[in-house]
């Protein structure tokens, strides 16, 4: 199981039916200003928790009205991502950083993600907060990349790096794998191995890197 706190993010969880909801602890003005979209979700057992209660049992630093436990869904690995965009994460380890580049695949419709075993656990509090809700619309799977990219040989794969390819010279792609490598670390030897072409965001300034999250809303933008 996992935890999900905030009204926009808890209803969009509920709403998605993506995760089955198990217990529900909101305060008592929440409840009842909710009370007939509730009514659909039989057998969830809703608890009213006065604010200091919600206090001790919440992991954000400022609660806010709900908090929710939702069953984490068994996924199998896609078989067939021919005609799409697919995001690859090799040990992305910030969840803050997983949880939004799960929003920005959302934002630009991207329907899989394959993570590395060694990347944050989707269900981390830190990642499921970020993703806003984005974790009910897009599939992550977590797998060991070299032997799924070897799998997938026939797509063409793009790695980020810093002396790669100018993403600029890259428009209206239908179909790639596009892997997203280590904060620190980058892009594992092993994982380099398997990719066509190396892909770079132009520098102007002098900072010595992007964050990895940022990096990819920026390639994901002029890719799409």
């Amino acid at each position: 199981m996992f935890i999900a706190e905030g009204p926009k993010l808890v209803a969009e969880l509920l709403d998605s039916r993506e995760f089955a909801c198990l217990q529900l602890f909101a305060l008592d003005e929440w409840l009842i200003a909710n009370a007939r979209m509730l009514k659909q979700y039989a057998g969830l057992e809703i608890f009213t928790v006065k604010d200091f209660e919600l206090e001790k049992i919440s992991l954000l630093t400022a609660p806010n009205n709900v908090l929710a436990v939702f069953k984490k869904k068994v996924q199998a690995i896609p078989v067939d991502i021919t005609g799409k965009i697919t995001l690859v994460l090799d040990t992305i380890q910030d969840p803050g950083n997983l949880g939004t580049i799960i929003r920005t695949a959302d934002w630009f419709g991207i329907e899989n993600i394959i993570c590395s075993p060694a990347c944050a656990d989707m269900y981390n509090p830190k990642v499921v907060q970020s993703t806003m809700g984005s974790l009910a619309r897009v599939n992550i799977f977590y797998t060991g990349l070299e032997e799924w990219l070897q799998k997938n040989k026939k797509i063409k794969k793009y790695a980020t790096a810093l002396n790669g390819k100018n993403i600029n010279e890259l428009k209206n792609i239908k179909e790639a794998i596009i892997i997203i490598g280590n904060e620190g670390k980058g892009i594992s030897e092993a994982v380099m191995n398997a990719v066509e072409e190396k892909i770079t965001i132009p520098k102007i300034g002098e900072a010595e890197s992007l964050n990895a999250a940022v990096a990819t809303g920026i390639i994901l933008s002029q890719l799409i």
